[in-house]
């Protein structure tokens, strides 16, 4: 009934997990990282959907959530609108007993773990390409275009107007409008 699929992950086959999940009544999927359940419209829409008796079938426990707490979460709140949650990988896992509650808790908190071992060594290798002075990348806007884009701003003009017109992200424009990051040296910096 769920499946979410990582945005990285290469050997993530969208047919493979839905063929693995079978014949549901509807279908919930979504190519988002599981690592927080805030951005996932799709999962959202699912837990909004499900009614007392449904059964939500998800290939494993890490395509539902890879956060043990947000795992552990949602499982609850489904159980308490009386849903059923089946893993089609670990059956065992299904939540309908609770030795199978207890293996879900375990195997959450490992998968919680290895994400965080994962995070950890992204960080070291960035340590490591900044000493070398690899990892510098120049600013996506000049001064002359942060300039423009607060007179723009000034004038009215939408930010997602602005950042659209420039090619650079909402998030790019604002951390320049506010002179933070890369653009912190800038003089005209705003807060």
């Amino acid at each position: 009934m769920y499946r979410c699929d990582s945005q990285s992950a290469a050997d993530q086959n969208e047919a493979r997990q839905v063929e693995a999940i079978g014949e549901v009544d509807r279908l919930f999927a979504e190519k988002v990282s599981g690592k927080n359940v805030d951005d996932r419209a799709q999962l959202k829409e699912m837990i909004a959907y499900v009614r007392e008796g449904d059964v939500v079938r998800v290939k494993s426990p890490d395509r539902l959530s890879r956060s043990t707490t947000d795992l552990l979460s949602l499982v609850k709140d489904l159980k308490s609108k009386g849903v059923a949650v089946e893993f089609v990988d670990s059956p065992a896992l299904n939540t309908d007993t609770p030795q199978g509650e207890f293996m879900l808790t375990i195997l959450a908190a490992v998968a919680q773990l290895e994400r965080a071992t994962i995070k950890e060594r992204q960080a070291e290798g960035i340590a490591i390409a900044k000493e070398n002075g690899v990892y510098e990348r120049e600013p996506k806007l000049t001064d002359g275009q942060v300039f423009t884009a607060r007179e723009l701003v000034d004038r009215g003009v939408p930010k997602a107007a602005v950042a659209r017109e420039l090619g650079v992200s909402r998030q790019t424009l604002y951390t320049a409008l506010k002179g933070k990051g890369r653009y912190g040296d800038d003089e005209q910096a705003q807060s």
